[in-house]
């Protein structure tokens, strides 16, 4: 029976074990070479201290030992914590302090960069580094990957978790302050493998185009299901489009999932994709943000044969709706309906069911909804909430997440998205927040004021834009400004836009109207 991660990767290795679980680039790995490679690295991990529970980090490019790491992690007993490689040294100590982290596993390349910014990480017990580079001077042991990956495992190995405990930290952006760790516990992660390969058929036969990052929920997922039902993972970095096409081609990639950025280079008239048939490619589906009509409408036109699912998710509950591809015509603009096992709401501001056309937020029911935030019971308790309309006999240990989202449905029950809450930006596929831009502005020691909002943008979904009021006798130097912040923030945060002006708009309580800010650009 499967209810850990690794039990996945285990089941998967008995059945399957000279078939390639991973592809990257010219490298192939077995699943029973991924077995024995995550075994290692568990027992080392479990040598070097790890207990049950412990949070290790991996924060490594898209690649074989990035897999083997999380499910090396699983095995150990502990939780992963998968980072985005691209973040900056100070994002990444911000991570290893704010969740407890006891391990972390990091490259080469990266490690006598972050050794500084880790200084002051008490619960940090050791490293754990891949592949060349200087080896940090750390007042705590640093241990090699290749080395530790090839411990040999005891006879007497036993799992010490069980499908309820924490298995993942993904960290996320809110509307305000700095990411925040979404906990999610092996069973949650587990249904929502099972859930995905349901109603998008997955099976062993599927070579999956991984491009997005592992601290996606939706890349994560990709993972797991690959696992799961015993079919192959191809990892690569999104840069060129001709690069994807010819990965499609090589690979013979069955499945493809994209962010918006992707998927509008992909429609562009003289796209590469437009010269080939992909006899092989079943399906592809969004992430990150909505597919303009005009991208779907090119993509449709490119891949006759290839069927395409709409998505909406949030990464305290996973994927939530889908669109079927029999309903892209009689549906434009709609995200879909309830995944398998899962009940939407559609709630007002008193806590009642939404009439059909009426705008309410978005609240999601099922066997996907997180644990919660790491070290936030207060933020926890707010998204996270008993069910609204459960008869009191069922009693209140039922947590349905509201996510903040406003939509509409429609006679049918299928969804429409109308806006969000907050002042969360989401761009490209990461969701971002004002204030931790804001902050990184204020640090050029230029401003007396910042703000940060969003603005619609066809490509990215939301583009960043700043509105600065210099300090006294200087000038914005809106150039200068996105330089500085080049240096401090990765590429994905940056704003497209400054535009300076002379005071920021205020509420009667003197908070930045943000509101005002909007409509400034034309936006309700």
């Amino acid at each position: 029976m499967d209810f850990l991660i690794h039990h996945l990767l285990q089941t998967s290795a008995r059945r399957l074990p000279d078939k390639h679980a991973c592809v990257h680039g010219e490298a192939r790995l077995s699943y029973a070479e991924f077995q024995r490679r995550a075994a290692g690295l568990a027992a080392g991990l479990r040598q070097a201290g790890t207990q049950r529970g412990d949070r290790i980090g991996i924060c490594l490019e898209h690649s074989i030992p990035q897999c083997v790491s999380i499910f090396g992690v699983s095995m150990a007993g502990a939780a992963f914590v998968p980072i985005n490689s691209h973040l900056f040294p100070e994002q990444v100590a911000h991570i290893v302090r704010d969740c407890g982290m006891t391990g972390l596993i990091l490259a080469g390349a990266k490690a006598a960069n972050l050794a500084a910014a880790l200084g002051d990480a008490p619960s940090l017990k050791f490293l754990v580094v891949l592949g060349g580079g200087e080896t940090p001077t750390m007042p705590r042991p640093v241990h090699r990957f290749e080395t530790l990956s090839q411990t040999e495992t005891p006879p007497a190995w036993r799992d010490v978790a069980i499908g309820k405990d924490l298995a993942a930290v993904l960290y996320t952006s809110g509307s305000t302050g700095k990411p925040k760790g979404v906990m999610l516990s092996h069973e949650q992660v587990l249904a929502g493998s099972t859930i995905v390969s349901t109603y998008l058929e997955i099976a062993e036969s599927e070579r999956i185009l991984s491009l997005l990052p592992f601290s996606f929920d939706a890349g994560l997922n990709q993972l797991m299901t690959c696992v799961q039902q015993g079919a192959t993972i191809v990892l690569a970095t999104f840069v060129f489009a001709r690069e994807i096409v010819e990965l499609l081609l090589k690979e013979r990639i069955t499945a493809l999932a994209g962010v918006p950025t992707l998927w509008s280079v992909l429609a562009q008239p003289h796209s590469p994709l437009r010269g080939y048939a992909f006899p092989d490619l079943r399906y592809i589906t969004n992430t990150g943000g909505r597919m303009p009509e005009p991208v779907l409408k090119a993509l449709r036109a490119a891949l006759p044969a290839t069927r395409i699912y709409l998505m909406y998710g949030l990464t305290e509950a996973f994927r939530s709706t889908y669109l079927p591809p029999e309903e892209l015509d009689q549906r434009p603009g709609s995200i879909g309906k309830a995944i398998p096992d899962t009940e939407i709401l559609v709630v007002n501001d008193r806590g009642e069911a939404c009439r059909p056309g009426e705008a309410g937020e978005l609240v999601h029911r099922g066997p996907t909804v997180s644990m919660g935030y790491w070290g936030q019971p207060e933020l926890t308790a707010r998204v996270l909430r008993p069910h609204p309309w459960l008869p009191p006999e069922l009693g209140s240990d039922e947590k349905v997440c509201y996510s903040g989202d406003l939509v509409r449905a429609d006679e049918d029950g299928f969804l429409y998205f109308v806006g969000r809450r907050d002042n969360l930006i989401k761009s490209s596929g990461f969701r971002i927040s004002p204030t931790e831009v804001e902050e990184v502005l204020f640090q050029s020691g230029r401003l007396r004021e910042a703000a940060v909002i969003g603005v619609p943008d066809e490509v990215l979904g939301q583009a960043i834009k700043a509105f600065v009021v210099p300090q006294d006798g200087t000038s914005a130097g809106a150039e200068s400004l996105l330089a500085f912040c080049a240096t401090k923030l990765p590429r994905f945060m940056v704003p497209r836009a400054v535009e300076a002006l002379e005071a920021l708009p205020k509420t009667p309580s003197g908070k930045v109207d943000y509101p005002a800010l909007r409509r400034r650009e034309g936006l309700a």
